[in-house]
């Protein structure tokens, strides 16, 4: 069983940056993690994905070009670094991952993320943007 919490959230002013931290108990269980968010009446949206241990990443359009995402293998942790936040981005944000199948690991890595092809989730972490 692979344990996920997720740090940072908070609430921030539209333009300010914030970065979200998933700490996970043991990388080697898993070779993908996700970052989702859902707002308020709406389902979650996967944002963003990234292949463990080898770097390759998707980010949504929704956020391209102002997150990041990114693996501390020592800290055993992912990141989600976002800049020029947006009151749609307020939501709550969620890391899952897993082991996934090379063909799955390729979809989503090209952007088809869903919920269901994860097995561990976090609790869940929420992040405001308003002035």
């Amino acid at each position: 069983q692979v344990q996920l919490a997720e740090l940072g959230g908070g609430k921030v002013q539209p333009g300010r940056s914030l970065r979200l931290e998933c700490a996970v108990s043991d990388l080697s269980q898993i070779n993908c993690l996700a970052w989702f968010r859902q707002s308020p009446g709406n389902g979650r949206e996967g944002i963003a994905a990234i292949h463990i241990g080898r770097g390759l990443s998707f980010l949504a359009d929704s956020v391209k070009g102002r997150f990041t995402i990114s693996e501390d293998s020592a800290k055993k942790s992912v990141y989600l670094q976002m800049n020029s936040l947006k009151s749609e981005d307020t939501a709550l944000y969620y890391c899952a991952a897993a082991k996934l199948p090379q063909e799955v690991l390729f979809e989503v890595l090209v952007g088809t993320l869903y919920e269901n092809s994860f097995q561990f989730w976090g609790q869940g972490t929420p992040v405001a943007v308003s002035s």
